[in-house]
């Protein structure tokens, strides 16, 4: 504990030499590698061991003790001698007093969830090289690191899949929420110079001439300018959405500069260029909303890096570390619910899943809020575990009250009672593994990409 409160007061720089980074970041990082080190060997649907879950909600528990005494005066009144005297009190900031606890929350419902698939024994896992000794290497260039997902020849059962399904369905909730909160906190970080710096003259610089047209057309349609748009890598989506992250700030400087002699002036009306700045934020959001996967842009990147705010600092890394945590479980429940496909049709073998490209849209009406999401944890009840059995009803004595209880949930599992109706799209990228996968520990432990 002392070594790992040394290196966050040094900034990282063991040589005191004060060449380290900043406190927020040196917090940021140690999040991001604790985290990597706790969840980064999650690549089965399993309860954490003893010994993984203590280091995480200990160490965790040290890292986030710090906020506990980042305040704020607000005024009180207290009485002396029978007079009463406005004074100034300090208490816990309002950001950080209203999402720690969401946080924790989403924290304890990933966990819990985990816990949940300790019971349950119709799916397991194979090696990949023991899957490659059978012959089968149908999924050869898919997460190759990761064991091989295997269901009995006919397919899950029905009540199983139901109960994945429910299981899917509340980590999608917490990947909300986690989505929602880690985007607030990013758009109040400030934007850094060095960013600002970096940027072109202007936007159609930035955009480059096809994609400039297609945002500055009269009649725009921000489904039908995607549609035009090469979305088939990860690279290409996050080449995108930096180029029109760029173009909105440089967009915002020249509607809110006074000298139109520098650099950011331009011939451009202020109402077009706010017309622009406005398509463009319409569509970077649905961007983000299709595709939660995708690395973080190379703002987002930059915030992280220059942000001297440590509270916003731990927010913003404890929010992704569990965001990036629920995609994880996500993908590894799609990863058994594409077995069960695959064995009760073969044919779509080789159609595989791509959580990247086949993230159904949700519509602009549906976006993760951050207010909506945080009312939602503080309002919501304490997570309640529900295994396998509890899920069949053996633990109750009253089955239709159980059915009553999860029958919304049953709903989302039609499309896969038909074999029919199970469509999946040809995959056009390797699946994306979240950071926690991809993170070297053997590394620098300051990252600077997505973290």
């Amino acid at each position: 504990m002392k070594e790992k409160f040394a290196k966050l007061l040094l900034g990282e720089d063991m040589s005191g030499g004060g060449k380290g980074v900043s406190s927020a970041l040196a917090l940021s990082n140690a999040i991001t590698n604790l985290a990597a080190s706790v969840f980064g060997e999650q690549k089965r649907l399993e309860p954490m061991s003893a010994d993984r879950k203590a280091k995480w909600k200990k160490e965790i528990d040290w890292l986030l003790c710090v906020t506990d005494h980042i305040v704020e005066f607000v005024p009180s009144q207290q009485k002396t001698n029978g007079v009463n005297m406005e004074i100034m009190m300090t208490k816990q900031r309002t950001d950080l007093q209203m999402n720690i606890p969401a946080l924790r929350k989403l924290d304890a419902m990933l966990i819990d969830c985990l816990e949940n698939f300790k019971d349950q024994t119709e799916f397991y896992y194979v090696k990949k090289e023991e899957d490659s000794d059978k012959g089968d290497d149908k999924r050869k260039d898919d997460k190759w690191w990761l064991p091989t997902c295997k269901v009995p020849p006919n397919g899950l059962s029905e009540m199983t899949r139901r109960w994945l399904q429910f299981q899917k369905d509340s980590v999608n909730q917490v990947l909300k929420a986690a989505m929602a909160i880690n985007a607030q906190v990013l758009s109040e970080m400030e934007i850094p110079e060095n960013y600002i710096e970096s940027l072109p003259k202007n936007g159609r610089a930035s955009l480059g001439d096809s994609i400039y047209k297609g945002i500055t057309v009269e009649y725009f349609d921000p489904d039908a300018f995607l549609s035009t748009m090469d979305l088939t890598s990860e690279h290409k989506i996050l080449d995108l959405k930096n180029r029109i992250e760029a173009s909105i700030v440089i967009w915002k400087r020249k509607m809110t500069t006074k000298d139109s002699k520098s650099h950011w002036g331009s011939a451009v009306s202020l109402e077009k260029r706010e017309l622009f700045e406005e398509r463009a934020e319409t569509v970077l959001i649905i961007l983000k909303q299709r595709f939660p996967g995708i690395p973080q842009s190379a703002l987002d990147i930059s915030k992280i890096q220059y942000n001297g705010d440590v509270g916003q600092a731990i927010l913003e890394s404890y929010s992704r570390v569990i965001e990036s945590l629920a995609f994880t479980v996500l993908s590894r429940i799609e990863d058994v619910l594409y077995a069960d496909v695959v064995a009760k049709n073969p044919s779509q073998a080789p159609l595989k899943r791509n959580p990247l490209l086949t993230t159904p849209s949700m519509g602009m009406e549906k976006l993760p809020n951050f207010k909506d999401e945080v009312e939602k944890l503080k309002t919501a009840e304490a997570p309640a575990s529900m295994t396998l059995l509890d899920f069949m009803g053996w633990n109750t004595t009253d089955k239709e009250d159980t059915d009553e209880k999860h029958k919304d949930f049953f709903m989302g599992d039609e499309l896969l009672r038909a074999d029919s109706n199970c469509k999946l799209l040809p995959i056009a990228m390797n699946n994306r593994p979240s950071y926690l996968e991809k993170i070297d520990l053997s590394g620098p432990r300051s990252p600077t990409s997505r973290h």
